[in-house]
């Protein structure tokens, strides 16, 4: 017989339930299938917050760079916000750094995507690789010429 839980229900309630009996160390009655995944959920989402803020970043540069009579503080802010919280998500999580390195090109062309749709712009107005180092990108102080 299947034991029913409050995870489809009512999620909040059932991680709280959750927590409960993993401090009282009642591992049995824990509900692990659910429990698993949502465990591997918890990287899956800083990856994909870690990606997003990536792409807004590289896709601000890309503008700042090729639009230049267009720059304004909203680009500069945008940029500044993205850096930090991929700069809070490393610090969270080391081991998304090498992550961010894997991703960078794939992200980059994600990002090319936008900026061309938003600058008016064919993909063919930049360049096919990313012009920018990691530590560029990441750099509070770094702004494409």
């Amino acid at each position: 017989m299947l034991k029913t839980t409050n995870y489809e229900k009512d999620f909040v309630a059932w991680s709280d339930e959750q927590a409960m009996l993993l401090e009282q160390e009642r591992f049995s009655e824990l509900d692990l299938i659910n429990l698993i995944e949502e465990v591997r959920d918890l990287g899956s989402n800083d990856k994909h917050a870690l990606r997003s803020n990536l792409r807004i970043v590289l896709l601000h540069l890309l503008k700042w760079q090729f639009q230049p009579s267009y720059r304004s503080n909203s680009w500069l802010s945008s940029i500044v916000e993205h850096r930090q919280r991929v700069e809070e998500l490393i610090e969270k999580s080391p081991s998304l750094k090498p992550y961010l390195e894997a991703v960078l090109d794939e992200v980059y062309l994600k990002a090319v995507r936008g900026a061309a749709k938003q600058a008016g712009l064919s993909t063919s107005s930049f360049p096919d690789a990313c012009p920018y180092t990691l530590a560029e990108v990441l750099d509070l102080d770094f702004l494409p010429d």
